[in-house]
């Protein structure tokens, strides 16, 4: 089929596949699931002894640290040999009796797919309202059921998008529902025991660069609907008392302005870039004229605040600075302020779950490459800090033996890349460590560097793992997101080159021993840096890679197209469409050779198509000059997450890390656990 574009014409031999409809094009892809199989058959003794490998880091049966509510703990329990976790609490005190509130393997049952949305008790805990997804296309159902007796209420509402909120009458329910692109664009009022066909609309988004999402204040007094498109915010309320209210704009949506709120007291506290604060600042308005902003923290260009959390008497803020996440308490009383400090010089903190508004403590999960998740109760008046659970490793790992550190590329253009890096030691920078690179560089989502115990099976064997902190994250504030989209788009890819280079240059690694990963937007970043230098690399693992990036971007049917021409540009224009189609992965697959590849899908993926990956790869297939692996690997029930089930999910894993052992020629056994480190 050929397009034509502002007068450039494109052929695409391969657009027959997006009809899933058509037996031929399920037959494809069945085709290349075979291919794979029996490609990767001699690696399958290999596969299972390293799913016996991740599966044995891991407590199967274990609970999560119970969080308190109004007088009651809330927490999760997995059991041995179960996919999904089972919802718990207990009233009073943690040695009363256990009452189970959700069992998603039972609700699970047979379903293939199966993933929770929303899940949210009612303010009198009496009710569990809960959303499912049965296909992986995102498409949710609520459930409602009394917690009392057990019996599921006839309140089952489809097609949510996924948000679902009680208002303090323990009736009344509002839940937002998706448009034929999967975009939320409706808010809906329900009534426990009425007829859902006949739920009141209460808000509407029409225009398409929109998300309208539904949030409740960690108050508890106000219900939230943000009108969200990339660079700029609209933020309705109301009050949680008054469900059948009007909702109140706090302030009107304007080309560039981005806020969000939060609330205590008799204030609402806005995250706002309002007034040219770039990196945003905290603002604050009396409930009583939202519309009145007053400074609360005042604007420091050196630190991006990254999300607020409202207690009654404290406010925390999450914030950026070189490339590190850190925690500022703010004292709503005395507006005295301070740090929370760590030890650690590359790590990743994060606010836990913090269900009690009227407390001092805050629950955060602190972690790093070689630190296991751990959470604590932090004092937020007395500055003190207590571990509630540090996740435990089986078979006997020891933190003593691997090494974190932070390395520094430099770009292209002169700008300084954080890299954050892991190793078992000690390390011999002579080059012939094999290394794991991963990068994602798209949306301001930045990838901090936490701890995996899957990441061991690498670094027992001799992998560094590394993390490329490049344009198009947040790590260092949002003129670091900004220099990685649009027009500036290209230098997520050089940025992600120079990191290579650097890693190769310090001896870290060499090109025949380098592999690369990233999934979605992240795999348009691997399908792109494979045609500007697929010498570089040794191994590609692209999980459900975007990379038909023009067609995509000219079909507003597609769920994301339109809101996304913020993100990358209009095809329509031609400003961008030449600058687009100069990177487009699939518009630059070239006869040459390229590395060795494995590529993953989800039929239902409502996110990248199934289409992109399997164009992408039969494109690659008939150019590659090469004779290196190419690899499709399409989960024929799932969507953009992959496997829903944890021990589905650890088979996925072990597939990928089987085919990077087979190509890249690395050791099946690793290094003992026990071994000490030699200096």
């Amino acid at each position: 089929m050929a397009d034509t574009t502002l007068g450039d014409v494109r052929t695409d031999d391969y657009s027959w596949l997006r009809d899933r409809k058509n037996p031929e094009t399920i037959a494809y892809l069945e085709a290349e699931n075979a291919y794979t199989k029996a490609r990767m058959a001699h690696t399958e003794g290999l596969q299972e002894a390293l799913y016996q490998e991740l599966l044995g880091r891991i407590k199967e049966t274990d609970l999560s640290v119970p969080a308190f509510k109004d007088g009651y703990f809330y927490y999760t329990r997995t059991v041995k040999g179960l996919q999904y976790p089972i919802h718990c609490r207990k009233k009073g005190n943690l040695e009363a009796p256990e009452e189970v509130l959700l069992d998603e393997n039972l609700d699970a049952g047979k379903d293939a797919h199966y993933a929770i949305g929303a899940f949210e008790v009612s303010p009198n805990h009496k009710l569990l309202a809960y959303t499912t997804d049965r296909s992986g296309a995102e498409r949710y159902t609520l459930v409602v059921k009394n917690l009392e007796t057990g019996q599921v209420l006839p309140d089952h509402i489809g097609n949510l998008a996924e948000d679902v909120h009680w208002a303090n009458d323990n009736i009344t329910l509002f839940y937002d529902v998706a448009d034929s692109a999967n975009r939320p664009y409706r808010l809906y009022r329900h009534k426990l025991g009425t007829d859902p066909s006949k739920d009141d609309l209460v808000l509407e988004e029409t225009d398409p660069l929109y998300n309208l999402g539904l949030s409740r204040s960690r108050s508890g007094s106000y219900l939230f609907v943000t009108m969200d498109a990339f660079g700029s915010t609209e933020v309705h309320y109301l009050s949680a008392d008054a469900p059948d209210g009007k909702f109140q704009v706090i302030r009107p949506r304007a080309k560039g302005l981005e806020y969000g709120v939060d609330h205590s007291g008799g204030f609402f506290y806005i995250r706002t870039n309002d007034g040219g604060a770039t990196n945003f600042k905290v603002s604050r308005a009396p409930v009583t004229d939202p519309s009145r902003w007053e400074p609360f923290i005042e604007y420091r260009p050196d630190a991006l605040v990254d999300r607020i959390l409202a207690f009654k008497g404290h406010l925390v803020v999450a914030e950026r600075k070189d490339a590190l996440r850190q925690l500022h308490v703010y004292d709503l009383n005395t507006r005295a302020e301070h740090f929370v400090p760590f030890e650690e010089s590359v790590f990743s903190v994060s606010p836990s779950v913090n269900p009690e508004f009227n407390t001092g403590l805050l629950r955060f999960e602190y972690t790093s490459l070689v630190t296991p998740r751990s959470v604590y109760d932090y004092d937020m008046a007395g500055k003190t800090r207590e571990l509630k659970k540090a996740t435990e490793v089986l078979g006997g790992y020891d933190p003593s033996l691997y090494a974190t550190e932070r390395s520094w590329a430099t770009a292209a253009d002169g700008k300084r890349v954080p890299i954050s890096l892991v190793y078992r030691k000690p390390l011999v920078k002579d080059g012939k460590r094999p290394m794991l690179l991963y990068a994602y560089g798209s949306y301001g989502l930045s990838t901090d560097p936490s701890f995996n115990s899957g990441n061991l099976t690498l670094l027992d064997r001799g992998y560094v793992y590394a993390i490329a902190h490049i344009r198009g994250g947040e790590e260092l504030g949002r003129e670091w997101y900004d220099d990685g989209k649009l027009l500036n788009k290209k230098n997520t890819f050089t940025d992600f080159i120079a990191c290579a280079e650097h890693l190769i240059k310090e001896k870290y690694t060499s090109s025949d021993r380098l592999a690369i990963r990233g999934g979605s937007a992240g795999g348009l970043l691997m399908g792109a840096v494979v045609n500007m230098r697929p010498e570089l690399f040794k191994a590609v693992v692209a999980d459900v890679p975007f990379v038909d990036l023009i067609n995509t971007m000219k079909d507003a049917s597609i769920p994301l197209t339109t809101q996304e021409w913020e993100q990358w540009g209009n095809p329509n224009e031609a400003k961008y469409y030449g600058y687009m189609k100069s990177y487009s992965p699939y518009d630059n697959v070239e006869p040459k050779a390229y590395p060795n590849m494995l590529i993953t899908a989800g039929l239902n993926d409502p996110r990248v198509g199934y289409w992109e990956p399997a164009k992408w790869t039969a494109r690659l297939r008939a150019l590659k000059t090469d004779k290196n692996t190419l690899l499709l690997k399409v989960n024929m029930g799932a969507g953009h997450g992959g496997a829903s089930g944890r021990y589905d999910a650890l088979r996925d894993i072990a597939l990928r890390y089987a085919f990077l052992f087979d190509v890249m020629g690395i050791q099946a056994q690793p290094a003992r656990a026990a071994e000490a480190a030699k200096p």
